[in-house]
């Protein structure tokens, strides 16, 4: 088996098997974040398709400093950070009440698991920047350390982000009062 390195060198080299191979190992991994990013199922689809067509396109400019799958991602959450961005500047019309399935690939269960209509709204009233690092960190299950490198920003900016959005979350859901401070529990 072949490493994304590796896959990646050959596709570069001219071998399209190569970039199919890399598009299978990594399109539920990318679709399950522009899922959470977006909220739609038809955006999410759209952000995946766009985001392996900048990998096509923009293979090259990978420059190794991180893991191909850290940059990916990074690609990723900025090509949902434009579509969001495209749909603020357009009309759009109103979300489906409709639950999207569960992720199947998804080797642990929770993970998988269809967020519940309250936490999926909540979590598109995010600020973007509060979103996408909850979002890899929480739902991902990617460390602090990771997050940082996929958005680019120091792990202490991840780790304010993280923690005012997970804040704001709360408030949303009315499981924080706005003057309430969180309370500590056993688990953690």
């Amino acid at each position: 088996m072949s490493t994304d390195i590796e896959l990646l060198d050959r596709f570069i080299a001219g071998d399209q098997e190569a970039f199919n191979t890399l598009m299978r190992t990594h399109e539920d991994r990318v679709f399950a974040i522009a899922l959470r990013m977006m909220r739609n199922r038809d955006a999410a689809l759209d952000a995946t398709q766009e985001t392996f067509l900048t990998l096509y396109r923009k293979a090259d400019r990978f420059h190794r400093k991180s893991a191909f799958s850290t940059w990916l991602y990074r690609v990723t959450i900025n090509t949902c950070y434009d579509q969001l961005r495209k749909q603020k500047r357009r009309k759009a019309d109103a979300l489906p009440e409709s639950n999207d399935p569960a992720d199947i690939h998804s080797e642990d269960e929770l993970i998988g698991a269809e967020l519940r209509p309250d936490l999926a709204r909540a979590l598109a009233e995010l600020p973007e920047d509060f979103r996408s690092a909850v979002v890899l960190s929480d739902f991902e299950g990617h460390s602090l350390e990771t997050v940082a490198k996929i958005l680019e920003v120091p792990v202490g900016t991840v780790k304010s982000r993280v923690f005012r959005g997970r804040r704001l979350l709360a408030q949303k859901l009315g499981n924080l009062s706005v003057g309430s401070k969180p309370q500590k529990d056993d688990h953690g």
